[in-house]
């Protein structure tokens, strides 16, 4: 394939596209020698060179000279005499080469470059996405829905395709062709079609990320979520601090008559969202994860891995919440295992005590 002008056209592409030329030239010699091994139909052990001069690649045979006129194997041996046609000073045990570039190799080669150029590019077009999107894991993608399929939306953008499984969905929400979709971009997997973004809209990080758009106290660093807990669609907890005595934590992500919340709410379909003052004092911070519910007293273990909170009789089903939910959030936030007790079956606990000493 005589181009003169391939090498520079190459250099050109990589340039652009950021392929490394050597990964592009081993690809396509690599391509050449399984075109070739379809037209000879032989088992020769063979190279694809480029000749950088002219731009064309050729075919080389390479055999092994041996000391015999039997060959084990004719495709990759040579006797000496037939070696020593091709190169005078052959020694038994060398290496010759030979060309055996077919006459219509050029036109092979020039559909072989074309095919694997056009592979390379979109390789290359897929890593460039799988790269960026890699490094966006843990924000939040603005989309459109493309379509629904087995409970899986599927959500289009610019450069890939994202889709939300049904895990990762909050319950009861359901989405329509064309909807407007925001999302927490969970994790970026590479597959035979490019990468695949994984969305969630029901991790709790989402929520944290939506209060961070929302709260620019946050965004700033005055105010930072110390962390999370949440039943999607039922009920979210966040604990903030800020190290600034001027500013109040929760009241900012709360903003100016609930502004703030309100938006983040709307945008979970209505899902309860408590805010609570994050504390290193494992006590004041049990009892604010508690929250709406008011706590009497609350015991920490000397490790700080449980805790039981001491709430009036009228308290008790808001401590626990549905089904246990409020605190099992709170466990979850705090990371303390919260047992919840009334007064009374304090008292009762100790007459009983009492009785048996």
């Amino acid at each position: 394939m005589a181009n003169i002008n391939l090498i520079d056209a190459l250099k050109e592409l990589t340039s652009e596209k950021n392929i490394p030329m050597d990964v592009l030239i081993n690809a396509i010699k690599e391509a050449l020698v399984v075109a070739y091994r379809k037209m000879s139909d032989a088992e020769e052990n063979i190279e694809v060179r480029l000749d950088e001069a002219t731009g064309e690649f050729r075919v080389i045979s390479l055999s092994t000279v041996i000391d015999s006129d039997v060959l084990d194997n004719p495709d990759c041996q040579l006797t000496l005499e037939d070696a020593r046609e091709l190169d005078p000073e052959a020694q038994p045990g060398d290496i010759v080469e030979e060309d055996v570039t077919p006459s219509d190799f050029g036109r092979i080669s020039a559909q072989t470059v074309k095919q694997v150029v056009s592979q390379k590019l979109i390789e290359a077009e897929r890593d460039l996405i799988y790269g960026e999107f890699k490094n966006r894991i843990g924000q939040i993608l603005n989309g459109r829905v493309q379509r629904v399929e087995r409970r899986h939306v599927y959500v289009e953008f610019d450069k890939a395709e994202a889709v939300i499984q049904p895990k990762d969905q909050i319950p009861g929400e359901m989405f329509r062709i064309g909807d407007r979709i925001r999302a927490y971009i969970l994790d970026v997997k590479p597959t035979s079609k490019g990468p695949q973004i994984i969305l969630s809209r029901s991790d709790s990080k989402f929520v944290e990320m939506l209060f961070k758009q929302t709260v620019p106290e946050i965004s700033d660093g005055i105010v930072e979520i110390k962390s999370s807990s949440r039943e999607p669609g039922l009920r979210v907890k966040l604990s903030v601090s800020t190290n600034d005595n001027k500013v109040d934590p929760v009241g900012a992500c709360v903003g100016l008559k609930g502004s703030r919340i309100r938006s983040v709410v709307d945008e979970l379909n209505g899902e309860k969202i408590d805010i609570v003052r994050y504390s290193d004092d494992p006590v004041e911070y049990v009892t604010n994860a508690l929250s709406p519910a008011k706590v009497v007293s609350v015991k920490v273990s000397e490790d700080k891995r449980n805790a039981l909170a001491i709430v009036t009789k009228n308290q008790l089903s808001l401590a626990i919440g549905k089904e246990g939910q409020n605190v099992k959030l709170a466990t979850k936030l705090t990371g303390i295992k919260i047992d919840i007790k009334t007064e009374e079956d304090i008292e009762r606990m100790n007459a009983e005590k009492s009785e048996k000493e």
